[in-house]
């Protein structure tokens, strides 16, 4: 009987250091998922603050960064004579469907499902 037992206390040990190491790659996986998470929230943000700057001080941009901003106004112009270009080739929208004013997708909520930015009423 005394086989059985130390087997028994031995499986038993096994188990619960099983457990612990589920629960350890449990609670790295949820701090990697929360890690991943604050970053895209960061890169949401800072894309914002950009977006913000480049629309918002036109006229007061800094030497450093006055090549990047007129490279965004590039961009922004190119984006708008495009979807002037889609939307004389596509059917009429329908009427509960918005165009996000940040990156132009075409949805019927209240958010964008592209980048998150409010669709307005």
């Amino acid at each position: 009987m005394a086989f059985f037992d130390e087997v028994s206390q031995k499986a038993l040990d096994l188990a619960n250091a099983a457990t612990e190491k589920a629960k350890e790659a449990a609670d790295s996986a949820k701090l990697t998922a929360a890690i991943i998470s604050e970053k895209r929230e960061l890169d949401k943000n800072c894309r914002a603050i950009g977006l913000w700057f480049v629309t918002e001080y036109d006229g007061e941009i800094p030497e450093a960064v006055e090549d990047l901003v007129n490279r965004a106004h590039q961009s922004q112009e190119k984006i708008a004579q495009l979807q002037q270009a889609r939307q004389k080739s596509e059917p009429e929208a329908a009427e509960d469907e918005k165009t996000c004013p940040l990156c132009g997708t075409v949805s019927d909520g209240k958010f964008c499902p592209q980048c998150g930015a409010p669709l307005g009423e």
